[in-house]
């Protein structure tokens, strides 16, 4: 089956490395983002998946509207049979979805329709749940709200973050598009619709949204250190008033002010939060590599009723 891969982000690299090991897949062509500006000094780059595709020696094509004259003529070219999606990052219109004879099917790592959107992994962990999943679906006109062909369960651990489950998702996702591949060659496919009343959303994420409240709940707040990493990452004012990361926490019992450090003694200091308290066990102050809780207090003393903003 003559197949264009469109993705952008790491996660379609287990999509697209499972297809070229296929022998029944041909891949013709794969469909990225425009190279953009990226680091801090604003450098020309291109995203992930360009650079590993290139290494490879396929076709590229980089659109900077996929819908447009001569992204369509492109397309049109290559003579797909299907459109494979993961990640990809523009809308896919109409006009693209008819191309293939076999239409256009999209790896989503949710259990559809449950988060529906560009931070799937993310809110799911951050909100708390312990399980999530990956669907194929096929791609239709609203986001994420195509017909399932198939859809596999993955629990999320306790200790599980984004970036940890993201290549976990990657890989199960990829051993269910071969699965829906091969339905759609041989005809099989019984796809469900999905249950829009059922549907949650999965907005991007903010940088703002890292800035940690000390007024909420402790586990509350180590969720979202799980979920919001590696970006836009936790964040609250150190001692110094500089940026402090927070990347790993434990939840603790002990209670008082909302921000107050309670103890400076073993794993990192220990935090009050609005119900509860977080010992900080791995942080990364301004300028500063990340360091484990205990490091950090014996680099940045710190006494018990300091608050943290």
């Amino acid at each position: 089956m003559r197949i264009v891969f469109f993705g952008s982000a790491p996660i379609g690299f287990s999509l697209l490395e499972a297809l070229l090991s296929s022998a029944q897949e041909e891949v013709v062509a794969v469909v990225t983002q425009p190279d953009r500006l990226s680091g801090r000094k604003l450098q020309i780059t291109p995203c992930p998946v360009k650079t590993f595709t290139v290494e490879r020696g396929l076709a590229v094509l980089s659109p900077e509207k996929v819908g447009s004259e001569d992204s369509l003529k492109q397309l049109a070219a290559l003579h797909a049979d299907l459109f494979v999606v993961a990640a990809y990052g523009q809308y896919i219109p109409k006009s693209v979805r008819i191309l293939p004879p076999s239409g256009i099917i999209n790896l989503h790592p949710s259990l559809l329709p449950k988060y529906r959107g560009a931070a799937p992994i993310q809110r799911a962990i951050a909100n708390g749940d312990t399980m999530t999943g990956a669907t194929i679906v096929y791609v239709s006109e609203k986001m994420d709200a195509g017909d399932i062909i198939i859809q596999r369960e993955m629990p999320i651990g306790p200790e599980d973050t984004a970036l940890a489950m993201e290549p976990k998702l990657a890989e199960l996702g990829a051993e269910l598009l071969m699965q829906a591949i091969e339905q759609i060659r041989s005809g099989t496919v019984q796809a469900c619709p999905q249950d829009d009343s059922m549907a949650t959303e999965a907005p991007k994420l903010t940088k703002e949204e890292g800035l940690i409240d000390w007024n909420l709940p402790a586990e509350t707040l180590r969720n979202r250190i799980r979920g919001f990493q590696p970006w836009p990452g936790c964040f609250c004012k150190g001692p110094d008033g500089q940026r402090l990361k927070v990347l790993a926490a434990s939840i603790e019992a002990a209670g008082g002010a909302p921000g107050e450090v309670l103890d400076v003694a073993g794993e990192g200091p220990l935090v009050a939060a609005g119900e509860g308290s977080l010992r900080l066990t791995q942080v990364q102050p301004a300028g500063k590599r990340a360091m484990d809780g205990a490091a950090y207090l014996r680099g940045y003393p710190l006494q018990p009723g300091t608050h943290l903003g």
